[in-house]
């Protein structure tokens, strides 16, 4: 006998609410352990504790083990069958060859920005900017750091390349903690506040060969400050916050 839609035994389509409560979960989960690496709360080489880390988020180790997964494919932390999750740390040619290409991808992304962008666009990063000079006026350095990438991330944006795109955000992920930390002395903030400012005076003119000169020079000084970060020795004390 061939069933109708009528009958009661054939599953009816409805909204999967349950399925979308988890996914929201678990995107949280991993945003919270994604910004907790980025602000150094799990450092590089630190061993993840479940149980801690359940109590601290308000979740299961479900979910949690699930989040691990996903940031392990991102290079973040390092899965091992014996001795559990810890945060990945990265050696001395990693860093130097990650900042080095992501150097070259901002400034090309930078280029096609220039050509691209809208006058929308423009106006939201220069907004962002302003936002990210009343954070460090006010000390507040996660929120100085989350609007300072975000221009970087709009910039990327505005090139308008999927591949360029792709690539950048894969390897940033695994710089953001780096980049977080790398200015920890003042002259070394107000460097990055007049870079951010020559930024915008590129985007503005639609100065492609201007705005990726700044941007390359930008990353390769972090890059720079994060490895002599690397050499022992006292650690600088956080003059006012740090720039990214």
């Amino acid at each position: 006998m061939q069933k109708t839609t009528d009958d009661p035994a054939e599953p009816v389509a409805g909204p999967l609410l349950p399925r979308l409560e988890r996914q929201r979960l678990h995107d949280t989960v991993v945003d919270h352990l994604r910004r907790f690496i980025t602000e150094g709360v799990l450092a590089p080489g630190m061993k993840l504790n479940e149980r801690e880390l359940c109590e601290t988020l308000g979740i299961s180790r479900t979910p949690l083990r699930e989040a691990f997964k996903v940031l392990a494919a991102e290079n973040l932390i390092e899965l091992s069958p014996n001795r559990g999750a810890s945060v990945s740390r990265m050696t001395e040619a990693e860093i130097w060859e990650a900042f080095e290409v992501m150097s070259g991808l901002e400034a090309f992304a930078g280029e096609l920005a220039c050509e691209r962008i809208t006058p929308a666009e423009l106006a939201q990063i220069k907004a962002l900017h302003y936002a990210m000079l009343a954070c460090r006026a006010q000390n507040d350095l996660s929120g100085y750091y989350s609007r300072n990438q975000e221009i970087h991330d709009r910039i990327s944006e505005a090139a308008r390349n999927s591949v360029l795109r792709k690539t950048y955000v894969s390897i940033n992920r695994r710089l953001k903690a780096l980049r977080f930390r790398s200015n920890q002395q003042t002259e070394k903030w107000d460097r990055a506040i007049q870079d951010h400012e020559a930024m915008i005076q590129a985007l503005e003119a639609r100065d492609g060969k201007r705005l990726a000169t700044i941007l390359r020079q930008h990353l390769l000084e972090k890059r720079d400050a994060v490895l002599q970060q690397q050499k022992p020795g006292p650690t600088p004390q956080l003059a006012a916050g740090a720039a990214a």
